[in-house]
């Protein structure tokens, strides 16, 4: 199973995560779900909506929990973790699900998304 978790600023546009799902599948295949933490959730839902899929919900209290890849200062003040998007993307996922590569930040620098998956033995 592939989730997609996103984080991005309150002004982050449809668009713009429209386009960072477009690059997830051009890098990474068919999306089965996307994941957003309990305060960006509508957003996404939004995104979930017009695109047929999942949005599943990451406590807020649980992202520093999650090791990433991607280590930013301000993510890291801001919400514990180095990034809300790989974060949100494993958690979601579920216990030993891997990034399948590092966030990936749209054009215009308000969103990030990336990918983990969990495979079901």
């Amino acid at each position: 199973m592939k989730v997609a978790g996103f984080g991005f600023r309150r002004s982050v546009s449809l668009s713009a995560l429209e386009e960072l799902l477009d690059r997830l599948r051009e890098c990474h295949g068919p999306i089965d779900r996307l994941a957003a933490s309990e305060a960006m959730w509508p957003r996404v839902a939004e995104l979930g909506k017009a695109h047929g899929l999942v949005v599943l919900r990451v406590p807020e209290a649980s992202l520093p929990t999650a090791v990433t890849i991607t280590h930013s200062s301000h993510s890291l003040k801001a919400r514990g973790t180095g990034s809300v998007a790989e974060a949100v993307a494993l958690i979601a996922a579920g216990s030993d699900a891997q990034l399948l590569g590092p966030r990936l930040v749209s054009g215009d620098r308000q969103a990030t998304a990336a990918v983990a998956e969990r495979s079901f033995s």
